[in-house]
Order: structure tokens, then sequence, then C-alpha cells
């Protein structure tokens, strides 16, 4: 669920929430039932997953949920929980740039080119949302692999998948029903990962 503050400290604008452990990290992927069913029941991408495609993670469940339509868009049918190592996750971070140019961070549009062109990782921060979709004024994590980070991320990172469109299904049909308190405590326990805006993992990452 979205991060709780103390009271007065508002949410910081970017910050990775995730289910995580010490070693591990939780995020989310929607596919077709052909990918997503074999990759659930096998703990690995089948043969037909496409390595030379880019792919997003997402940590935060919610954003997940808005992005595949509480898996009832065409091709996201399939969500999965997919457990990474943090060290798989933080060298993706590490080796990643913004998806796009942003003048705070980047001396000129060429050099984000540039850096854009040799890593292997990409970000982008989308507004959070709420149990109802709708969107939150401070914003989470989407991360893309492509070559070499998706190969590690299929071929080494991978601790464990499971299938959780069941869950999606049950918070999606109390939301429905109004039942936003129940939908609100089945939701994962995210928590803030310990990477700040300002630090060594998203300091070049955050605008």
């Amino acid at each position: 669920m979205p991060a709780a503050t103390t009271p007065n400290t508002p949410e910081p604008r970017h910050r990775i929430r995730a289910l995580h452990t010490a070693s591990t990290i939780t995020v989310h992927q929607a596919y077709p039932p052909a990918i997503g069913l074999p990759t659930a029941r096998d703990g690995r991408f089948p043969g037909t997953w496409k390595r030379d495609r880019m792919t997003w993670i997402k940590p935060s469940f919610l954003w997940m949920m808005y992005r595949c339509g509480w898996a009832m868009k065409e091709g996201q049918e399939t969500v999965l929980a997919v457990e990474i190592t943090r060290e798989g996750f933080e060298w993706a971070l590490r080796h990643a740039c913004l998806s796009h140019y942003d003048r705070d961070v980047h001396p000129d549009r060429g050099s984000w080119q540039r850096e854009l062109k040799r890593s292997p990782a990409r970000v982008q921060w989308d507004p959070e949302r709420d149990v109802r979709l709708e969107a939150l004024p401070y914003r989470s994590l989407q991360l893309g692999l492509s070559g070499e980070a998706a190969r590690r991320y299929a071929d080494e990172w991978i601790v464990s998948v499971r299938d959780v469109t069941p869950l999606a299904r049950r918070v999606h049909g109390l939301v429905r029903d109004g039942e936003l308190t129940a939908a609100q405590g089945l939701l994962p326990q995210e928590a803030p990962y310990p990477a700040e805006p300002d630090g060594e993992l998203l300091g070049h990452l955050c605008p």
C-alpha cells in the first residue's frame, strides 16, 4: 500500500515504494496468459519471452493496476509479482537514465541522448495511485530494462514469481462495491525503499 508518513511529514515527490526484504524487492508486470501463466508456474520466463525488447517493471502494485486496468486490458490479463534481488535492482538503477530530457538533470539534450543510447535501463516517474486508481500528488518509479539489463533480469535476478491476478480481481471487486477499507487491507505492504532522491542510487534520476 502507499507508504505511510508521520504526521505533518509530506510524502516526497520521488520515492520507490515496494514490498522488500533485506535481500529482495518485488516488482510487477502484466502479460497475456500465454506468457504470464508459464512464468508463474516455472519461476522463469518462457522461450517466447522476447529478450531483445524493453521490459518495464513496476514496484507499485496500484500503479500496475492502473496500467493494466485491474488485469482487464488486452494482453495484460495475468499480473505477476516478481521477486528479484536487491543487488540486481540496484545495478539497474546505477546503470539507468531518465527516459526523457530534463534540464535540471542533464547539461543539454545531446548529453541526455548519448546517455540514453548507452544505458541498459531507463526510469520514468509516474503519479502514484490510490485504491480508486486516482492520481496522487507524488510519484512512483517505473524501470525499463533492455539489452544487458533485460538479460540479467531474466537469467540472474529472479528469486520467485507469483500470479497475483486473483488478488487484483478481489481488490477490484471490493473497490467496485465501495468497500475501500477492505480493499486497502488486501494490498501488499509496500514501504519506502532505502534509496533517497539525492543519494547514490537515485541522485542522477530525480528531476
